[in-house]
């Protein structure tokens, strides 16, 4: 099998992006980012991006940097709390929101990546993320379960990060760096992932987590630094010190 293996992420996503599209991108805060990737897309310049993440990162950080370029249309998102510049452009009508309940986002790429194009669910019924969107009522254990329809997504480009990887592009994650990457890994038309440790064999299969079917482009990790969202310490007692 041929090496799905690119040089750098800037390789990785040149001819890839353009304007007007759909970016799907794993991560939950700033754990499990493609950061090399999101930076090769920023670097492209490319323009009124739909971006499908759980979050949109921090301010600087993340999928923050395609914010200050000012390069996002539309955002997907479950939680979004931890970026000024993305409160300020959504205030201001700059940026587009739709809030997403997380469990509802989640299945919602789950469904895309499986070919399904909706599916029903009581979560959001009677509140403002139901406004425009089809109700049924179904039988429940205890009654009528009111729902509504959600539609599954299907990303033009969907960047993940992965721990380990070989060379036919199946993808390991490491704890809960994990969240949201396997979902986003399926969801795309042409996924591209980084690593920050690709084999040189094949993964043992009862260890994989994303099948390489799913993954197109594969690049090492180039800059290893992981950021921390929240750091939040306290001082080590003498009793603990020793």
């Amino acid at each position: 099998m041929p090496s799905k293996i690119w040089d750098s992420a800037a390789d990785a996503v040149a001819g890839t992006v353009k304007d007007g599209m759909t970016l799907a991108v794993g991560g939950f805060g700033l754990s499990g980012i493609p950061t090399n990737l999101i930076r090769a897309v920023r670097d492209t310049g490319v323009k009124d991006l739909i971006v499908v993440s759980n979050n949109m990162g921090v301010d600087g950080k993340g999928l923050g940097l395609l914010l200050e370029g000012g390069q996002v249309r539309k955002v997907l998102s479950s939680y979004v709390g931890e970026n000024k510049l993305f409160a300020e452009q959504y205030l201001s009508g700059a940026l587009e929101v739709e809030f997403v309940p997380q469990g509802t986002l989640a299945e919602r790429l789950r469904a895309g990546g499986a070919g399904i194009q909706g599916f029903y669910t009581p979560t959001g019924v009677g509140t403002p993320i139901a406004e425009g969107k089809e109700e049924k009522t179904f039988d429940g254990p205890d009654g009528p379960v009111r729902t509504i329809l959600e539609r599954g997504i299907v990303a033009d480009v969907a960047l993940v990060k992965a721990h380990e990887a070989d060379a036919a592009g199946n993808l390991r994650y490491r704890l809960t760096a994990r969240n949201f990457n396997p979902l986003v890994a399926t969801a795309g038309r042409l996924t591209l992932a980084e690593a920050e440790v690709i084999v040189d064999d094949y993964l043992d299969p009862n260890e994989i987590h994303t099948p390489g079917i799913f993954v197109q482009r594969l690049v090492a990790v180039e800059d290893t630094t992981k950021d921390i969202e929240q750091r939040t310490v306290r001082p080590r007692s003498e009793e603990g010190a020793a």
